[in-house]
């Protein structure tokens, strides 16, 4: 039986996140299976699977920062923003030179308010509005606040230029590139990218889909899960007594005396609670005052 917990698959371009996850279902012989931080059909890279009561930690995984890699196309728009899509307007051939260029790149920097594209999953009143744009249908897109840590120029042959960036969670990087694109004037569409990160987990620590799958065919499946008691590394654990090992599955509140290590945690947004043999029970809160924890996610 494979346990519980996070695989950090090497998605190849072609398939969608969620047929990645179908492939991952049928490989390891689970429907618990579910996916975080969708990536495009033709990207790349890190793209987070959880199996079994991992799925439930997608709340937090989900807000992790992410990397890229990628390429993107000036001289037109496309209407998806990327290169799927069908060009906006004829090529414009009064590209920019490089220092104006990174100028424009370095613009984005910071808390900014982005547009999704209009190909998108995002919904209106339960449709995806790539559904309404297929149909033609008007409608707008409320911009959401996110954060661009960093979007690099790392080569520039034009019309193409490589970048690398890091983002909030939430962030569309074809909507990054169509934006360039409109401030310089000359139009863009992302031509190819790949996910390098996201938060702790890194394409060095993934494996390819198709080597799963060769793996989980011998048996060898399972070993690619990282164990839910390894989640969350960032967050700070504390040892619940054997006696109060109760209070934690009924979801009652903790204090220093059900605890085998000490302080609480308090200024920590959560703790993460483990028994004295190794297992993970619950995720908890520190209340106000750091006096308890409150669990609120418990593991069955």
């Amino acid at each position: 039986m494979v346990r519980d917990g996070l695989l950090v698959i090497d998605k190849p371009a072609g398939p969608t996140s969620h047929d990645v996850v179908q492939r991952v279902r049928r490989a390891l012989g689970t429907r618990r299976v579910g996916h975080g931080g969708t990536l495009d059909p033709d990207a790349t890279g890190v793209l987070l699977v959880a199996v079994g009561r991992a799925t439930r930690f997608f709340p937090f995984l989900s807000k992790e920062a992410k990397s890229y890699d990628g390429r993107i196309r000036l001289g037109f728009a496309t209407d998806t923003y990327d290169a799927s899509g069908r060009p906006a307007a004829e090529e414009c051939f009064d590209l920019p030179d490089t220092g104006r260029l990174e100028a424009a790149m370095k613009a984005f920097e910071g808390p900014i308010l982005q547009a999704p594209p209009r190909f998108s999953a995002k919904k209106i009143g339960g449709s995806p509005v790539y559904k309404l744009a297929r149909a033609g249908a008007e409608f707008t897109l409320e911009p959401a606040a996110i954060t661009v840590f960093r979007f690099g120029l790392r080569a520039f042959r034009p019309p193409f230029l490589e970048f690398e960036a890091e983002c909030s969670s939430g962030t569309y990087v074809r909507s990054l590139a169509h934006d360039l694109g409109r401030v310089l004037g000359c139009g863009a569409h992302l031509d190819t990218l790949r996910r390098t990160s996201v938060g702790p987990y890194r394409l060095s620590d993934a494996v390819p889909l198709a080597v799963l799958e060769e793996e989980a065919a011998g048996g060898e499946g399972g070993r690619r899960v990282i164990p839910v008691e390894d989640l969350l590394p960032d967050a700070p654990s504390v040892i619940v007594r054997l006696e109060a090992e109760a209070r934690v599955m009924n979801g009652s509140p903790l204090g220093p005396a059900h605890l085998e290590t000490s302080p609480i945690p308090g200024d920590a947004p959560l703790v993460r609670l483990f028994s004295g043999t190794g297992r993970l029970m619950a995720l908890a809160r520190p209340s106000p005052d750091g006096s308890g924890l409150h669990p609120f996610l418990v593991l069955s």
